[in-house]
């Protein structure tokens, strides 16, 4: 696969991120451990895709109904990863509206090519294929370029070929379908022909997350079969033609976990490849860990992204991992360098003069009118909307990915109730039926309570009497429960405990994982406002 590099002015890393600071920078030659663990990007970030330009690579992760959407980021090891843009970042690109949960936005692909990056991706539901353009990964990204189709197909990707050539390669056919491709023009923003089946894959349920590569003369496919669950894997197959037949894997499937029930990885699937400059060569995947509980596997922040060595036999094939399976740790040999960034500060406070952070994002829309940082400065103000996080609609609700099993989130709150219905406070949020909420409510009789939407069906577990003054709540997470807990003075008071399994994806279905958040909601006419003077985010563990 030919590897192209932008310009260094392209690159520079004096670019001010969308919290209005400066990129913090790198810690250049440090010392390179003999091990990293996985995974690479812990929490929710899914179906990743990665490419290098130069020193520099750029990887874009699955967003479903979150906007702003489609991650972008950046690294210079593989190994520490920074966000530096969201692509899908304005009101106009796209919008949600009606969609429920875990629709929208599935695998993403990114390019790097000269003077140009891309990502393709499915709007499921809505515009379908499409494609965004930028020349630099961390500023504004184009809007989308359709790729219309008579027949549905997702999980699209490019591949530019050394003679200009770029082919389009994406899912298709269902649950029992396979790989599909046609040539792209990307100036002209049209498929050249209709795509052609060009492989079936292994007999695996949802062939999809197709990508083309090129190597030695010999075209590669990769895909992801077994469903995104526990029989996920990972196939290969070559041809000495990007139309085929193609030639599977001796040794399929080249990676997966199926068989290893007590790995702490599971469900690994829909990689992508990317080589160093030294010629090494790496796959970006993901997986799940599941804990333990209510009589079964769960895992509840969703599929993560981990890093697994490829090394390429000399009968022409990869092998990647241990023999076809991911230890933990993995060694660090052939990595590019050693190059973390340095930690996020554990308090974020706002400024009116500031825009908002980039890991912040909102429920199918951008949620204009219902958050502000200008109406009270120093603070983040919510206007509670008449729909909750029960509803498929736009809540008054911005959040975050819960990032590590061990997590903590904090926030001080000083709430206005227009009426006695009025609530705000945290939520921790997984679908419309399943989610968690330590809220403030009451007018004259003010209370802080712990709410739970289990099935579709809501419970208060637990109330106290709290004063009509600002108050902090707080959510300790650990990898088996949810500890919510509140306080006005120096001590918390922890008012209920919740089980990470009733946030699961096993539970609750979907895929993406549970986000932490800020929450308001109003039950009249009269808008509620809800300041919030600052968020603490901690990670506490793996």
């Amino acid at each position: 696969m030919k590897l192209k590099s932008l310009s260094g002015a392209v690159l520079a890393l004096s670019l001010s991120i969308a919290s209005g600071g400066a990129f913090a920078q790198a810690t250049p030659n440090a010392k390179m451990p003999a091990t990293f663990d996985n995974p690479v990007v812990s929490g929710f970030a899914s179906d990743p895709s990665v490419c290098r330009s130069g020193d520099d690579y750029y990887l874009v992760t699955s967003t479903f109904e979150y906007l702003p959407g489609l991650p972008v980021y950046h690294s210079k090891d593989l190994v520490h990863w920074r966000l530096i843009a969201n692509a899908l970042s304005r009101p106009g690109q796209l919008t949600f509206a009606g969609r429920k949960s875990s629709q929208s936005i599935f695998a993403p692909t990114i390019r790097c090519e000269p003077g140009r990056f891309y990502i393709v991706t499915t709007d499921v539901g809505g515009i379908g294929n499409f494609y965004l353009t930028a020349t630099d990964p961390a500023g504004e990204w184009s809007d989308p370029v359709r790729l219309p189709e008579s027949v549905f197909g997702m999980d699209p990707s490019f591949f530019f070929d050394d003679d200009g050539t770029v082919y389009y390669t994406r899912h298709g056919g269902g649950r029992n379908g396979g790989v599909y491709q046609a040539r792209v023009d990307l100036k002209a923003g049209k498929l050249l022909e209709e795509p052609k089946l060009i492989w079936s894959g292994m007999g695996g349920i949802w062939p999809e997350g197709p990508h083309l590569y090129k190597r030695n003369g010999w075209y590669y496919v990769m895909i992801a079969e077994g469903g995104t669950s526990y029989d996920h894997r990972i196939t290969m197959a070559r041809s000495r033609s990007p139309w085929g037949p193609f030639e599977p894997h001796p040794n399929n499937p080249v990676l997966t976990h199926r068989n290893l029930p007590d790995s702490p990885f599971q469900a690994l699937g829909h990689a992508d490849l990317v080589m160093t400059p030294k010629g090494d060569w790496w796959a970006t995947l993901l997986a799940i860990r599941p804990q333990q509980a209510g009589g079964g596997r769960h895992h509840h922040i969703g599929r993560e992204t981990l890093l697994s060595p490829v090394r390429w036999r000399e009968d022409g094939w990869p092998e990647f991992g241990q023999n076809g399976t991911l230890a933990q740790p993995q060694p660090t040999t052939g990595l590019p360098a050693w190059v973390p960034w340095p930690a996020a500060p554990v308090r974020e406070t706002f400024a009116a003069d500031k825009r908002l952070p980039l890991h912040w994002t909102f429920l199918r829309s951008y949620a204009d009118g219902l958050w502000s940082l200008k109406a009270r400065p120093g603070h983040l103000r919510l206007t509670g909307a008449r729909i909750g996080l029960d509803e498929i609609g736009t809540p008054s609700f911005i959040g975050r990915r819960q990032e590590r099993l061990n997590q903590r989130i904090a926030t001080q709150l000083d709430f206005k109730p227009a009426s006695g219905g009025d609530v705000a406070g945290l939520a921790l949020r997984m679908n419309e039926s399943h989610h968690a909420l330590l809220q403030v409510t009451g007018g004259d009789e003010r209370r802080v309570e712990c709410v739970q939407q289990l099935g579709g069906k809501a419970k208060v577990l637990a109330s106290a009497a709290a004063p009509a003054a600002p108050l902090q709540l707080q959510v300790l997470a650990d990898p088996r429960s949810y500890s919510l807990a509140w306080r006005t003075g120096d001590k918390w008071q922890v008012l209920c405990s919740i089980p990470t399994h009733e946030l699961s994806t096993e539970t609750s279905t979907g895929f993406t994982g549970v986000y932490m958040g800020l929450y308001a909601r109003s039950a009249t006419e009269r808008p509620a406002t809800a300041d919030f003077g600052w968020v603490e985010f901690e990670a506490l563990g793996p």
